[in-house]
Parts: C-alpha cells; structure tokens; sequence
C-alpha cells in the first residue's frame, strides 16, 4: 500500500478545478455517495451527467448539482431492466448532445439486506448480481468508444469491502463485489496501453440508505457522510487519478491497494 500525498483528500481532488471541462457521467446519481459525487465533480469543473432510476431523486440532486457548477443533464434509466441496447442509445445521446464523455463513475449498486443463502428470493439474488455487476459492465462497455476519443479518461467503480461482503449473508450483493474487483483487474489489463484508466473506490462506511438495510445507525459509529468520499471520486476521474491506476482507493484511510 502507498499513503495519499501530503495534502488532504479534500483539497487534493478540489483545489484548481481539476475537472475543468470535462464530461463526467454519473450512475447511482440519486443515491448517498452518487448524488455528493455528482456536486463535488461540478464543484471542480465538469459538466456531469446524472444517471439513475428516480426522476424525483434526480431533480433534487440536478438543483444541487446545477448551484455547484456547470448546467448538468439528466438521464432517467432503471439499470435493472435496461439492456446493451439502451446504453447504446445513452451513448448515442452523449456523442449527440455532447461531443465527448471524459469520465464515468458507477456508484449503483442493489443490497436487499442480509439473508441466509438457502432462505434467498432467487430473483434478488439475481437483481442484486445484476444491477452492481452485470449492469454497470454493460454500461461501461457502451462507454469505451467514447472514452477512448479523449487523451485522458477515467472510468471508476465505487466498490465494497471484500473482507465483510464475503461473509455469511450477503448473498448477491456480495457475490457482485467480488466480481466487479474482478472486472476492474481485467478492464486495466486490456486497457492498460489506451488513455483509458479503469479504478476502484472504496468510500469507507457512509451513511446511506444502502448501508442501514444491514447495519442500524445506533449500531454503526463508524459511518460518515460522503464528503470525503466524493473528493476522492473527483481525484480518480481527474488527470492526478492517473496515479491509481489499476487500483482501488480506499478513500477511509487514505490508501490503495492493487
């Protein structure tokens, strides 16, 4: 492991805009650690587009978005039940509407709650596999012609803890974890030579939504809010990301492993 630079994550990721002009979509717009990510890569520069399956949520996070920066677009679309077809289309859409698309960061992800594997809905079981692995691979993969038109791009995954999503109970949920570790290893080996760079972020215990289907807010001291996390997100999509490459953030303790 290698420590951050001496600077805070904070004022690392924001300090001169580092997003300055760039397009930065976001999907999982409308959750904890999207919805603050979104605000804090408008905070630094970017037009970001926001992507998620709530238009009420969207609106919301579009007001904060727009007071932080640059004019942002919304994209309604439910991950669980889009296709290859209907992340061509959203990639069309970009290169229509935008000309470009310099960063993509995927915070969505599908946690029903902890169950024990022979008692598990076999449908979310599948949901959860789907909407945290299969989905966000598929939108990545409608993504890389347009990223690879651009001299410096970052695609970057908000992912879990291996250690707790690999113990009793976490079903699907953690299953999808592993394998989006997994994708992000081989994403960086195919793309390693490209302008493309491929990252994970862990944000740490945050207090989301997601987090209290597990875990209740009297019983989990260690959650923070997203803040710290978002920075960090601004720092991998920015050209200083290009120092994790192939790597995962851990944005709790200022560390990265391979």
């Amino acid at each position: 492991m290698s420590a951050w630079p001496s600077t805070s994550a904070t004022d690392a990721a924001l300090d001169g805009r580092p997003l300055q002009d760039r397009v930065i979509l976001v999907a999982g717009a409308g959750g904890g650690l999207g919805s603050a990510a979104a605000v804090a890569a408008a905070s630094a520069g970017a037009t970001v587009v926001l992507l998620g399956r709530k238009p009420r949520r969207l609106d919301r996070v579009y007001a904060q978005v727009q007071a932080a920066g640059p004019e942002p677009l919304l994209y309604p679309l439910d991950l669980e039940g889009a296709g290859p077809d209907d992340y061509a289309e959203l990639a069309q859409a970009l290169q229509r509407e935008l000309g470009r698309l310099d960063g993509l960061l995927v915070c969505a992800a599908h946690f029903p709650g902890l169950t024990p594997f022979e008692l598990a809905d076999p449908a979310s079981f599948a949901r959860a596999v789907h909407i945290t692995l299969t989905a966000p691979a598929w939108l990545a993969q409608a993504c890389l012609p347009l990223l690879r038109q651009r001299e410096d791009a970052a695609v970057v995954f908000a992912v879990d803890a291996p250690e707790r999503v690999g113990q009793a109970y976490w079903g699907g949920y953690g299953v999808a974890q592993h394998g989006l570790r997994g994708l992000i290893t081989s994403l960086h080996d195919e793309l390693g030579r490209s302008p493309v760079r491929v990252s994970g972020l862990y944000p740490g215990p945050l207090r989301t939504a997601l987090r209290a289907r597990a875990y209740s807010v009297d019983q989990d001291p260690a959650a923070q809010g997203p803040e710290r996390a978002a920075a960090a997100a601004v720092a991998l999509l920015s050209a200083a990301g290009a120092a994790w490459r192939g790597q995962v953030l851990d944005a709790s303790h200022d560390t990265v492993s391979g």
